[in-house]
C-alpha cells in the first residue's frame, strides 16, 4: 500500500505543479481549447474525448462507492471536473482511512463486512 500511496502522491503533485505552471501562460479557461479539439475530430480531440470519458467514469465510481448518497454524488461531480488534482488526494485519503483493506477502498459502502 505504501508504493501505491507514493505513486498516487507523486502523480497528484506533478499534475498540480504542471497545472499551476500552465494557468499563468494560457489562463484558466480550458473548455474552449478542450472542446475545440474534440469538434476538430483530430488526435488531440480523440485523446480529450477519451480523457473526458475517464473523468466521467471516475466520478461515477466515486458516487457509486458512496452508495449514491448526496455527499458521494457531489464528490463524484467534483472528481469528474477536477480530475487527478482532486482524485489523487481523494484516493490517497481513502487509502489512509481504510488501512490495508483494499477491497474497502475500492468498494466503499458495498464492501462486505463480516
Amino acid at each position: 500500500m505504501t508504493v501505491l500511496r507514493s505513486i498516487i502522491a507523486a502523480l497528484g503533485l506533478a499534475l498540480l505543479v504542471y497545472t499551476l505552471a500552465v494557468i499563468p501562460q494560457h489562463g484558466i479557461n480550458l473548455l474552449p481549447v478542450f472542446l475545440g479539439d474534440v469538434f476538430a475530430v483530430n488526435w488531440s480531440g480523440q485523446f480529450n474525448l477519451d480523457f473526458a470519458s475517464y473523468l466521467l467514469l471516475s466520478g461515477l465510481w466515486v458516487a457509486w462507492r458512496g452508495g449514491f448518497s448526496r455527499v458521494s454524488i457531489v464528490v463524484g461531480l467534483i472528481a469528474s471536473v477536477a480530475g487527478m488534482v482532486f482524485f489523487a488526494p481523494y484516493v490517497l485519503w481513502l487509502s489512509l482511512t481504510t488501512g490495508r483493506e483494499l477491497h474497502t477502498l475500492l468498494l466503499g459502502v458495498h464492501a462486505r463486512r463480516d
